[in-house]
C-alpha cells in the first residue's frame, strides 16, 4: 500500500517537478524564497492556449494569475466566478483552503497545474453559458 507524502517539498523540489512535467512552454525560477513558473495551458483541442504564472512563496499557498488572454476582458464586464479579487494580479481560486485538498507535501505539478487546465475548462464553459459548473465552494460563501 502506498503511504500518503508527509515531508513538505522544498522549493526547488517543486521547481524539478514541474521542468520534469514537461508542461508546453513551462520555464522558471527559484529565487529569494519564491518560486515562479510560466507556463501554457489549452484545456482542450478547441480551446484557446493561456499564459499564466504560478507563484509560490515558501509558507504561503501557490497563486496562479491568467497572463494572457485578459479573462476579465473575456467576460464582458460579468463578475468572474471563483477568483480572488482581493490579490493583484487577479489569482485563480483552484481550491479550498484549509480543507487539506493542498499542502506542502503535495507537488505542484501533481496538483495545482491540472486543476488550473480544469479551471480554465469551466471558465470557457461559464463563458458560454452564464453558468459555473466547477462547483467548489469559494471563500466567503454561505
Amino acid at each position: 500500500m502506498r503511504r500518503a507524502p508527509t515531508a513538505k517539498l522544498t522549493l526547488a523540489q517543486q521547481w524539478f517537478r514541474l521542468r520534469a512535467a514537461c508542461l508546453d512552454g513551462g520555464k522558471g525560477q527559484v529565487r529569494n524564497g519564491t518560486l515562479t513558473w510560466e507556463f501554457h495551458i489549452r484545456p482542450s483541442p478547441i480551446s484557446r492556449r493561456y499564459h499564466l504564472r504560478l507563484i509560490y512563496r515558501k509558507g504561503d499557498v501557490p497563486r496562479v494569475v491568467v497572463l494572457s488572454p485578459d479573462i476579465q476582458n473575456l467576460a464582458s464586464g460579468r463578475r468572474l466566478p471563483h477568483v480572488y479579487y482581493a490579490y493583484s494580479p487577479l489569482t485563480l481560486c483552484l481550491y479550498l483552503p484549509g480543507s487539506g485538498e493542498w499542502s506542502a507535501v503535495h507537488s505542484l505539478a501533481d496538483t495545482i497545474i491540472p486543476w488550473t487546465a480544469l479551471w480554465l475548462m469551466y471558465f470557457e464553459d461559464w463563458l458560454l453559458t452564464d453558468d459555473w459548473k466547477g462547483g467548489g465552494k469559494h471563500p466567503g460563501d454561505q
